[in-house]
């Protein structure tokens, strides 16, 4: 562009001159393409990505799972449904059945109860903080062991970590947002 171009519709008409000789050796290779003998094009294969299963030497699975301040870390193996926590099993350890139902909440919506033995540890929290933690754990282990467990698993929202914690306490309030008694006199 030796001149200098002073207005747009000078700078649309070199636009246009440029796309114009851009188009036109590509018109030539389609026109030189349709002239040669139809060969055989290789039809490449959209390469599907597949998830492989995450499984240690001794068949298990591993995740972390977390809920408040609990962490729980949990083992998963196919066997008949036994889950043991902290050497304990679930009956004793989470004494409530709600907490029981809770972790036994991944299992029904994939439709694999007593199909998996689960061996966890959990440290930190109260036991309802643990039981989520636990469950999240079962979630994500149960998708490294079968990857095409996700869809499922992740519309009940089990593999979302829950992220609501205790508010912490402020100064000048009895805890986070209560005050202390007022008093008029």
């Amino acid at each position: 562009m030796a001149e200098e171009k002073k207005t747009l519709e000078d700078l649309g008409a070199a636009v246009a001159e440029k796309a114009a000789e851009a188009a036109a050796p590509a018109a030539e290779a389609s026109e030189e393409a349709a002239a040669a003998p139809a060969e055989e094009t290789p039809i490449v294969e959209a390469e599907v990505a597949t998830v492989e299963p995450q499984i240690d030497d001794l068949g298990r699975s591993y995740a972390t799972g977390k809920r408040k301040d609990a962490v729980a870390r949990v083992w998963i193996k196919p066997g008949s449904g036994k889950i043991t926590v902290n050497g304990r099993t679930d009956e004793i350890y989470f004494a409530r059945p709600v907490l029981r139902m809770m972790i036994n909440q991944p299992f029904g919506v994939t439709e694999r109860a007593d199909q998996y033995d689960v061996n966890c540890t959990v440290k930190g929290g109260g036991l309802s903080g643990q039981a989520g933690a636990v469950r999240h754990g079962i979630s994500k282990a149960l998708v490294f062991y079968e990857p095409s467990l996700r869809p499922p698993l992740k519309k009940a929202g089990f593999l979302t970590r829950d992220s609501r914690v205790v508010e912490r306490k402020k100064y000048g309030r009895k805890k986070a947002r209560r005050s202390f008694q007022f008093s008029k006199r």
